[in-house]
């Protein structure tokens, strides 16, 4: 498998460093830039897979080099995450807006980062899952195939069967889920995942999906 690479773009030195250190630690390729000058120079020479942008920066914001960056043709696959100190809701749309692909508010958790990053490469890394027991999923069109029949999910439900199928018979943890779909800006219980399983299963059917007790789910291959 390619190594995936990752550039942090942050003003803050500790930050970068602490992200550099546990993204290396985790086996991604990664590069720095302090500003959104530096940034923009280095994309004319490599191209990583995801950016991790800050939202409050001098001179260019994180939005304003968000919309930069997108407004090149050459950029196009090139996925955003924004590192944003502020919670308001404007803010999280604001960065959604502007082309951002997904969000993580500060102080940030070096292992809840990995498991959104992870999250988002996984959601990316193919257009079409193949089909995986009569289901197969089109990331582009937001759709899901049942057996040739068109099913078409609301944003949480799409990205939880999204996880699940992304490893057929692996058992998500409860909190991997969370992470992974929800992260840690909404506080939410386990409550809202039974909610969301049933609602699959419901327009799925019941064989997709199963529960192990006390631990989490896993999707049927």
């Amino acid at each position: 498998m390619n190594q995936k690479s990752i550039l942090i773009v942050d003003d803050e030195e500790d930050i970068r460093d602490l992200l550099s250190y546990n993204l290396k630690k985790a086996g991604f390729n990664v590069d720095v830039a302090s500003n959104g000058k530096d940034c923009l120079s280095k994309l004319k020479s490599n191209k990583p897979n995801l950016i991790l942008l800050d939202v409050m920066m001098p001179e260019m914001d994180g939005l304003e080099l968000c919309e930069k960056i997108k407004s090149e043709s050459t950029n196009a696959d090139i996925l955003i995450c924004f590192l944003t100190a502020r919670g308001e809701d404007y803010s999280q749309i604001a960065a959604l807006e502007a082309g951002g692909d997904d969000y993580v508010t500060k102080p940030i958790k070096p292992k809840v980062l990995l498991s959104r990053i992870n999250a988002i490469l996984r959601r990316t890394e193919a257009k079409v899952i193949p089909p995986v027991n009569g289901l197969q999923i089109d990331y582009e069109k937001y759709i899901v195939y049942n057996n040739g029949e068109e099913i078409l999910l609301p944003k949480k439900e799409f990205e939880l069967l999204s996880l699940l199928m992304s490893k057929p018979d692996h058992v998500f943890r409860r909190n991997e889920i969370l992470n992974s779909v929800w992260g840690t800006d909404i506080v939410v219980g386990d409550r809202t995942i039974d909610v969301h399983i049933r609602k699959l299963r419901r327009k799925l059917g019941d064989v997709y999906i199963s529960t192990i007790k006390g631990v989490g789910y896993k999707y049927n291959s």
